[in-house]
């Protein structure tokens, strides 16, 4: 099915986005999406991820719920940005070129700045420069910020990790733990390392064995299948790779007692969060957990060093310890109240607006 004759109303993702955007570039070979889902706050800030979506309506779906959680995940965070998203069809390994990433530039230059890109899955800081030279609505490069902000998102795991086995198993720390690792990308892999300097024993899996390889080496790490890493008995379970891995086929086979990693959109419905609850496991709320990386990107330009960002990435576990609590005390599933208190946020500057 050709991108362009998709219709995202029909869609069952579609959450009310204010727009969707779709582009195919013949010359170049770009096929992709932007979503913008709520610009309430500011403009909608949210990576662009390539992957070979098996169909189009795959890509529509993936790009449509990340978008959604990315306003989400601006609110909780306390940015002043929207949520929105982009996808580009195609395999990061074999068809990346510097005329594909400048369309993707022009693609997203066309919504004059309604929609600002950044990296993701497939992406990399160098693939960004590219698009930086088509458009200026671009962060997480060095001429606005830190550069990579996936170092920042594992350090934001890392620290909302440390919370929640702190809540559920009163520890300081993760020596001594079992952290299963599914994914062991550029995030995954550095929560992975900053695991094991933690003191944790890792248990990993990918689909590249290369980095499995790599991780065992480098952190005595032991691997899994990856089809079986979610149901490996831990203490933690963090899943690093795509979304949707939280089902109704996997859930009633999670043996550790907190889910809590970097992959967006990680419960495949509502209804597998209150799966987790009612089998007594902690689910950290993914978009809350793995904000580090847009608030390292949030800034317009250098001003903060890596540390100070490191600091400010830390309150992130601040805040996943204020959810716990709260749905400890109101007995509700920990995303529901942090959906809650995304869209307080969210409804109180529409009240500010409209005053």
């Amino acid at each position: 099915m050709p991108t362009q004759e998709l219709d995202a109303t029909a869609h069952p993702s579609f959450d009310g986005h204010q727009q969707v955007d779709f582009r195919v570039d013949p010359v170049s070979g770009l096929r992709s999406i932007i979503a913008i889902h709520d610009t309430t706050l500011g403009p909608a800030l949210g990576g662009c991820r390539m992957w070979p979506y098996a169909n189009d309506m795959d890509a529509l779906d993936d790009v449509l719920r990340l978008s959604r959680g990315m306003t989400y995940k601006n609110a909780l965070a306390g940015l002043p940005l929207g949520g929105g998203k982009a996808v580009i069809i195609a395999d990061p390994k074999t068809d990346k070129s510097r005329a594909l990433f400048e369309a993707f530039g022009d693609h997203v230059d066309s919504l004059g700045g309604r929609y600002i890109t950044a990296e993701d899955v497939g992406i990399t800081d160098a693939d960004m420069e590219i698009v930086a030279g088509r458009t200026p609505h671009v962060r997480g490069i060095r001429a606005t910020g830190l550069g990579d902000p996936s170092p920042f998102t594992a350090w934001g795991v890392f620290c909302a990790m440390r919370t929640a086995v702190g809540f559920a198993l009163e520890r300081a720390s993760l020596a001594g733990l079992t952290v299963a690792v599914q994914g062991l990308g550029h995030v995954g892999g550095r929560v992975a390392a900053l695991a094991h300097a933690d003191g944790a024993r890792l248990i990993v899996a990918d689909i590249d064995q290369a980095r499995v390889d790599e991780v065992v080496a480098r952190n005595g790490a032991t691997s899994v299948p990856v089809d079986r890493i979610h149901a490996v008995t831990a203490d933690v379970f963090a899943p690093c790779a795509l979304g949707g891995g939280l089902n109704e086929t996997t859930v009633p086979q999670v043996r550790a007692g907190i889910v809590c990693g970097a992959a967006n959109n990680q419960l495949r419905t509502p209804q597998d969060g209150a799966s987790l609850m009612r089998r007594g496991i902690l689910y950290a709320p993914d978009y809350l957990v793995n904000a580090g990386g847009v608030i390292s990107i949030a800034p317009e330009r250098p001003g903060m060093t890596a540390d100070e960002m490191k600091s400010r990435i830390a309150r992130i576990g601040d805040t996943l310890g204020l959810v716990l609590s709260r749905a400890k005390m109101q007995d509700l599933p920990p995303e529901v109240v942090a959906d809650r208190m995304a869209e307080e946020r969210i409804a109180a500057a529409r009240r500010d607006r409209s005053a």
